[in-house]
């Protein structure tokens, strides 16, 4: 009986029965072929058994040009790839890695391989980017160690490691390589470009150096240019290399190589990747042993032995000449430098995008992600944005893996099929609560109906406060509009991201700088103004983006809420506003006479105004203030 997997043959031979002690031990070692079989079996959702693979892209006699000016050739290029190419050839998905990746994205090398690619949780047969659907491409980037030409590999002109005589490197240049190896693999079109941190850089300079090749982009913690902070760090990097003794001006193959200086590069950038609060979690103050000083300067806290290990696997397996190089390429990565603005560098790009940020990033803050948001709104570009809450720091993009794994999953599944993207689509797991105004908002549903009447067919949209996206999806269903969302609870930006919805997680109260004067049709503001802190100045804002603005709100002064205060002497709880006082996420108070006055205060005009009960669709036309629960108005810039 022979194993199709690993072909080993664990069956006796068929020349004779084994009789006695020789069936014993045949049996015996049939029984432990099989358990070390199992043992070594590879998990199910795992893309399985690997190879990388080397393919030259560049020859010596047709060098390629470099930003730098200098031309380099020959150039191979290592890379894996999972799943197959369909018949259509449109399921291709480019992932780039980060500063110490390699083309090893997932699976392994052999039966005996205890480490899976780097990216092992988030590609395989159902998982964030599904083998079963989807043809993964992941290559070493040029100047890497893993297989792709670098610092480290031969140079035909001396037979000798380039070392320091390789040209500097950029991130476009990256780019251009993996764009060459596509072109020998014969890949046209790419479904998606993702990557984080220096692989995010890579999927921004992709949008915009090939922007008709690739449906999405899914830039993750990743920065549009390093600030000074982070370029200060990868220059003490570099230079804890450069002055290691074995550092030899790049000459160390084949000798000692600069093992401390790299290790201590390492130390420094790795503490870049973690946050504050994942450290104190992690090690606190820890001692490697229990609760004494050794009064020396060996490692004895915990972060510190963390920090030794750490730098010690990383010396054996990267080099030190690419971890210069590539630093510098990142330091040299600047979206808009050739542009007047980032907003005009995003300008010609054509990819649905999901930019990906996580809440204790420092390295590339949620802030630098925001940027990059708005360039694309002020353009008008199709974008869901999400800051996903985290403790891992930059780390977060390899360690948030189911959090970050749904995203991306129903953002390919929305982009590969839109056609089959309806209202009640639910790829992703429903959220597992509603919190403050959207438990609210859930209850006052009735007004959907009314808002898509008031609304015209392929009219351009911005809903503040969207939720889970249903009246946004409603309204691209039935009137074909081109919709706009802004939500800032995670849970529902999953769920809008299912309906393939452009959504963007934001507070609205710091305003709508990135969107131009008018851009929209018309903006929505429904049960959100009295959540809000500063309705004055939201209100302003949609006025200005919007041709019209729709808001609708529960009436306070409803009869029940009356009658509730007058006779029980106590804040109102009723099934229009069914908080405590204590837990409400109404902040503010009003009726439909406030709001009257507050669009005069505005110097917005009332177009409409629908005062509605929830459980009648037709309008309230005696004594509104009293018996509506519920009111939607359409304003204007008067």
């Amino acid at each position: 009986m022979v194993c199709p997997d690993i072909g080993t043959c664990y069956a006796p031979a068929r020349s004779g029965e084994p009789t006695g002690s020789q069936c014993v031990d045949v049996y015996r070692n049939e029984f432990l072929t099989i358990l070390v079989w199992l043992m070594t079996a590879i998990d199910a959702n795992s893309v399985g058994l690997v190879q990388t693979k080397v393919l030259r892209v560049v020859e010596s006699d047709a060098p390629l040009l470099l930003e730098c000016g200098k031309k380099l050739g020959p150039i191979d290029v290592a890379y894996e790839t999972y799943g197959q190419l369909n018949e259509a050839r449109n399921n291709a998905i480019l992932v780039c890695h980060a500063l110490s990746g390699s083309a090893h994205a997932a699976g392994y090398h052999s039966r005996d391989d205890r480490k899976p690619g780097w990216w092992e949780d988030m590609i395989g047969p159902g998982k964030g980017i599904d083998t079963d659907k989807y043809f993964v491409l992941c290559s070493n980037f040029l100047g890497g160690c893993s297989g792709t030409t670098g610092p480290s590999s031969i140079d035909p002109q001396t037979g000798k490691p380039y070392g320091l005589s390789f040209p500097i490197i950029t991130i476009a240049d990256m780019v251009r390589v993996q764009k060459l190896l596509l072109d020998r693999l014969g890949i046209e079109h790419l479904l998606a470009v993702i990557g984080g941190s220096i692989g995010g850089m890579q999927v921004l300079q992709w949008s915009i150096a090939y922007p008709d090749m690739m449906d999405a982009a899914i830039p993750i913690a990743t920065t549009t240019h390093l600030g000074a902070q982070s370029i200060a760090f990868d220059a003490v990097g570099r230079n804890a290399i450069l002055a290691d003794a074995n550092f030899a001006d790049g000459r160390y193959h084949g000798n000692s190589v600069p093992a401390r200086g790299l290790a201590i590069a390492r130390m420094i950038g790795h503490i870049t990747y973690l946050s504050e609060e994942g450290m104190r979690q992690k090690f606190g103050r820890e001692l490697r042993s229990a609760g004494k000083y050794s009064y020396d300067f060996n490692s004895e806290f915990s972060v510190e032995t963390y920090l030794d290990y750490q730098g010690q696997t990383f010396v054996d397996r990267f080099d030190a000449n690419s971890y210069l190089y590539i630093t510098k390429a990142s330091d040299y990565f600047d979206l808009a430098r050739d542009y007047s603005s980032l907003s005009q560098a995003f300008a010609g790009t054509r990819a649905r995008f999901l930019v990906v940020s996580f809440s204790s990033d420092w390295l590339f803050t949620p802030a630098q992600s925001e940027a990059i948001v708005d360039a694309l709104a002020a353009n008008g570009k199709d974008i869901s944005f999400c800051n996903i809450d985290s403790s891992y720091g930059h780390d977060a993009f390899l360690l948030e893996n189911e959090t970050l794994g749904a995203f991306i999953r129903c953002f390919l599944a929305a982009t590969s099929h839109p056609e089959c993207v309806k209202v009640e689509d639910a790829c992703c797991p429903k959220p597992t609560r509603r919190l403050g105004r959207h438990e609210q908002a859930h209850r006052a549903r009735v007004d959907y109906q009314l808002v898509e009447s008031l609304i015209e067919p392929d009219a351009t949209v911005l809903d503040v406060g969207c939720g889970d996206g249903e009246l946004l999806a409603r309204l691209r269903q039935d009137k074909r509009i081109d919709g706009r969302g802004i939500e800032l609870e995670q849970d529902l930006v999953l769920g809008c991201v299912c309906k393939r919805l452009s959504i963007i997680q934001y507070d609205i109260e710091r305003g709508l700088g990135s969107y131009a004067d008018k851009s929209f049709d018309y903006a929505i503001l429904s049960q959100t103004v009295q959540t809000i802190r500063d309705p004055e100045r939201v209100l302003q804002d949609l006025l200005r983006v919007g041709r019209r603005v729709i808001v609708s709100f529960p009436n306070f002064a409803h009869w029940r809420s009356r009658v509730q205060l007058l006779c029980r002497g106590r804040a109102p709880v009723t099934r229009q506003l069914p908080f405590g006082w204590h837990d409400t996420p109404n902040i503010h108070c009003l009726s439909l006479k406030d709001f009257d006055d507050f669009c005069g205060h505005l110097g917005a005009r009332i177009e409409r105004r629908v005062p509605l009960v929830k459980t009648r669709p037709s309008p309230v036309r005696v004594w509104p203030n009293l018996l509506a629960e519920q009111v939607i108005y359409v304003i204007r810039e008067d």
